[in-house]
C-alpha cells in the first residue's frame, strides 16, 4: 500500500482530446522562437563573445565573493562573472570583451582590477578569450548538440519503431526551441552553461518520453482492438503518478536552487526550471499525439475478448 498517492488509480484524463489545441499552439511558439532568434538574438557570454579571464587568490585565506562583486561592479566593465573554484581563496573572474582593437584593450582590464583590489588578492593568471576561440566554442557547442540528437534518434529507432523515434525527436526539438526562446526573451547570459542546460533538458524530456512510449508499446501488444486515442490516454494516465512525482521533485529542487543558490547559478537554474516544465508538456501533448498522426497501430494479438472488452469499456 502506497503512503503517498498523488493520482488515483482510476484516473482517466482525456489528454488526446487536447491535442488539436496543443499542437497548433506549439507550432506557433516554435515560429515565435525563430522570430526571436533572428530579431532579438542572445545575450552571449564571455565564452561565445570573447573577453578576459582572471584568476585571483585571496591573501587573507578566504575570498569574499560578495565584496569582490560589489567592487568590480563600480568599474563599469559590463558583464562580470565570478566563480569560486579550487579552494575557498580562489576566484575566477570573467569580464566581457571591452571596446578597442587587439588584446591590449582586453588585458588593460587586468590593470584596472589590480588597482581596485589593491593588495588583498594575488593575481595567478590572466587570459584573453579572443574571437577565434569564441568561434571554436560556438562550433563545438553546435556539433555537440547535433551529435547528441543523432545518437538519440538512432537509439530510439532501434529501441522502438521509427514512428516513436520521429515523435520523440520532434518533441525534443520543440523543447530546445522553447528553451532558446526563453534565453532570447529573458536575455539571460547564453554561454557554455546554456549548452549544458539544453543537453540536460533533452535528457530529462527524453527520459519521460521513453517511459510513456514503453507503456504505449506494452498496451499495443495487449489490446489490439482498442482505439489508438484511448490506448495512448490509458498509457499516459498509467504513467502519470511517476511523471508527477519526478517532475515535482525536480521542480522543487530547482526552485530552491533559484531562490537560495546565489547569483552565479541563477540563470542556469531558471532555464532548467523552464525546461523541466516544457519537457513534461512535450511528452504528453507533443510526442504522444504525433504517434496518432504517424499511423501507429497494434501489430500483436491482444488478450482474451472478455478482458479486452472490459478495458475498452473502462477507457471509453
Amino acid at each position: 500500500m502506497r503512503l503517498l498517492r498523488l493520482v488515483p488509480d482510476d484516473t482517466q484524463v482525456p489528454f488526446m482530446r487536447w491535442r488539436r489545441l496543443a499542437l497548433p499552439l506549439s507550432a506557433l511558439l516554435s515560429i515565435v522562437t525563430i522570430v526571436l532568434f533572428f530579431g532579438v538574438g542572445f545575450n552571449f557570454g564571455i565564452d561565445f563573445r570573447g573577453g578576459t579571464m582572471i584568476e585571483v587568490q585571496a591573501k587573507s585565506g578566504k575570498a569574499d565573493v560578495g565584496a569582490l562583486r560589489a567592487t568590480l561592479g563600480t568599474l563599469g566593465l559590463g558583464d562580470v562573472q565570478l566563480q569560486e573554484f579550487g579552494g575557498p581563496a580562489d576566484v575566477l573572474i570573467r569580464i566581457e570583451q571591452q571596446p578597442g582593437a587587439g588584446d591590449a584593450a582586453q588585458t588593460a582590464v587586468a590593470d584596472r582590477i589590480r588597482t581596485a583590489l589593491g593588495d588583498q588578492y594575488e593575481f595567478r593568471r590572466v587570459e584573453v578569450v579572443g574571437p577565434t576561440v569564441s568561434g571554436e566554442l560556438v562550433q563545438a557547442g553546435i556539433i555537440g548538440v547535433a551529435l547528441s540528437f543523432i545518437g538519440i534518434w538512432i537509439y530510439l529507432w532501434f529501441r522502438f519503431e521509427w514512428q516513436f523515434a520521429v515523435a520523440a525527436m520532434v518533441a525534443t526539438m520543440h523543447d530546445v526551441a522553447l528553451t532558446i526562446a526563453f534565453y532570447s526573451t529573458t536575455q539571460i547570459i547564453f554561454d557554455l552553461s546554456a549548452i549544458a542546460v539544453i543537453l540536460t533538458i533533452t535528457g530529462y524530456s527524453l527520459n519521460d518520453t521513453v517511459v510513456v512510449f514503453d507503456r504505449i508499446r506494452e498496451l499495443l501488444r495487449k489490446y489490439k482492438k482498442m482505439p489508438i486515442n484511448d490506448l495512448i490516454d490509458l498509457a499516459v494516465n498509467q504513467t502519470l503518478p511517476r511523471t508527477i512525482i519526478t517532475s515535482v521533485t525536480t521542480i522543487l529542487a530547482l526552485i530552491g536552487l533559484t531562490l537560495f543558490g546565489g547569483e552565479v547559478i541563477r540563470g542556469f537554474t531558471l532555464a532548467m526550471l523552464f525546461g523541466a516544465v516544457v519537457g513534461v508538456y512535450s511528452t504528453t501533448f507533443i510526442a504522444a499525439p504525433i504517434l496518432i498522426y504517424l499511423g501507429v497501430r497494434t501489430q500483436t494479438v491482444g488478450e482474451a475478448p472478455a478482458v479486452q472488452a472490459k478495458v475498452e469499456a473502462k477507457t471509453s
